[in-house]
């Protein structure tokens, strides 16, 4: 067992003598006590061992089960891919094929996705085994604990590798992070397949707090970017959680919560966001509401988290501080370079010779070294006064106005910036949305703010094409998509395709 394995296990066992009747993992109708955890693990990785498999894929929704089977693939040293549940049949069909994943456990759901794939079904009672045998050889490094997929730009998932030890690393970072607030109960709502979920789940553990584990049906969360606002509060309310992570749309949703009076944030202790650019007002918003924020940077090539604000370590518009193993510093023209590159490699490619990983985001330093996010450097365009702009700063303060959930920025060599909008609720009304672009353009220089803009008659999601599998827009199938109304010969203020 490597390193930072073993520390995990020797900590949960040592949770099972100390507090064995600890709720450790609770789910909708059944709960894991830690002395039961090590019994399952110990189960389960049997199980694993017996069934003589190298690669294991999990197909399942957020449940204590769901995390046992993790945990045991983890702890068994073999490698683990998990697969979101928003990711297309096509992308999951891709991902078991590139990884050669011998074995599958999966919700019923899955079934006949998984005999066109070629697998078979063993084990009648419980979650089955689905087997099928691949005569090559696995092309992932050695070493391999944590296969995940992200879509990038193309759709198809390209699969990063890492090692249990840079994972459980960055576990162990997060939890002695949140110590000094001392947070006893996470909820995941997230889905598990969620590298950053993943993590924060062991990082919980690692404390040795409770961790909620819910199906997305539960908590209203659908696909990558749908939720059920009411199911959610409710949820959070009944639980009394004072942990989780949120992507920025979540905390938007919160924030709102709390200035409605209809949730209250004095249950949180510490509450982490990350996945994308979220706006300095809603920052601000949010510590007006009292919501313990830490907003985080990462990437899956880096084993999630690279920076991150933590109590008495904060500065609100930054992403904090490099994590103590983490060697960080910017290339001449602003580019994030990350030192003693993370991961292990792309699955299927030869690994990365390079001392310092670039990111493809661009960044600054202030004097205390917390980093300041500048967007994605391919992204950023100049308009044809010949000023550089960032679309997603000028997305993050529109989507973060509480009326516009997806927004699409675009002004290459353009005098004016257009912007493609889809509403949070179909009953917002264009003179609401053109509210919304004036109250984001107020906050805005004038060379980024949006001048013309088009509500959009379907949102940017995987299922058409103009966003990836974890939500983020496609942005050159996005502009082809859309180019005749980006660039019209006579522009429209507020027009629909």
């Amino acid at each position: 067992m490597s390193h930072e394995r073993e520390m995990f296990w020797q900590r949960l066992a040592t949770f099972a003598l100390e507090r064995p009747r600890q709720i450790a993992l609770q789910g909708e109708a059944d709960a894991v006590d830690y002395a039961t955890l090590i019994v399952e693990l110990q189960q389960r990785r049997q199980r694993l061992r017996d069934a003589g498999t190298r690669v294991v894929a999990l197909m399942l929704d957020n449940s204590p089960d769901a995390l046992l089977w993790d945990l045991a693939v983890l702890f068994e040293g073999m490698s683990c891919v998990a697969l979101p549940p928003f990711f297309s049949g096509r992308q999951r069909l891709h991902c078991l094929e590139q990884s050669q994943a011998d074995l599958v456990i999966a919700e019923p759901a899955y079934e006949a996705q998984l005999l066109e794939a070629g697998y078979e079904a063993e084990a009648p009672t419980g979650y089955p085994f689905w087997r099928r045998t691949f005569n090559a050889e696995v092309r992932m490094p050695p070493g391999t604990a944590k296969l995940t997929f992200t879509s990038g730009t193309t759709g198809t998932p390209k699969g990063v590798c890492l090692s249990a030890d840079s994972v459980l690393s960055v576990a162990r970072e997060l939890q002695e992070a949140s110590l000094s607030l001392r947070p006893e109960h996470h909820i995941a709502l997230l889905p598990l397949a969620i590298l950053l979920e993943n993590i924060g789940c062991y990082a919980a553990l690692h404390a040795g707090a409770r961790i909620s584990l819910l199906s997305q049906q539960t908590l209203g969360i659908q696909g990558a970017s749908g939720v059920d606002t009411q199911r959610l509060l409710t949820c959070l309310t009944r639980q009394r959680a004072d942990s989780m992570i949120l992507v920025p749309q979540l905390l938007l949703l919160l924030v709102r919560a709390c200035e409605m009076g209809a949730f209250d944030a004095a249950t949180l202790r510490f509450v982490a966001v990350g996945g994308a650019r979220v706006s300095g007002e809603l920052l601000l918003r949010a510590q007006v509401q009292g919501i313990p924020l830490f907003e985080g940077y990462g990437l899956s090539e880096c084993a999630s988290v690279v920076a991150l604000n933590r109590p008495g370590a904060q500065r609100i518009g930054s992403v904090g501080q490099p994590l103590l193993h983490r060697q960080v510093r910017l290339a001449e023209d602003g580019e994030i370079l990350i030192g003693e590159v993370p991961m292990l490699g792309y699955l299927g490619e030869a690994p990365p010779e390079t001392q310092w990983w670039p990111t493809g985001d661009l960044g600054e330093f202030d004097a205390d070294g917390y980093l300041y996010l500048k967007g994605r450097k391919k992204h950023q365009f100049v308009t044809s006064f010949g000023r550089n702009v960032n679309p997603e700063w000028v997305e993050a303060e529109l989507t973060q106005s509480g009326r516009i959930a997806q927004a699409f920025v675009h002004g290459e060599a353009m005098a004016h910036n257009h912007a493609l909008l889809w509403p949070l609720d179909p009953e917002i009304s264009d003179l609401q949305l053109a509210e919304a672009v004036a109250q984001a353009n107020q906050r805005l220089p004038d060379y980024a703010r949006v001048r013309e803009w088009t509500r959009l008659t379907q949102p940017f999601s995987p299922a058409n094409g103009l966003a990836t599998a974890n939500g983020r827009p496609r942005r050159d199938a996005i502009f082809a998509h859309y180019r005749p109304l980006i660039i019209p010969s006579n522009p429209v203020e507020g027009t629909s395709p």
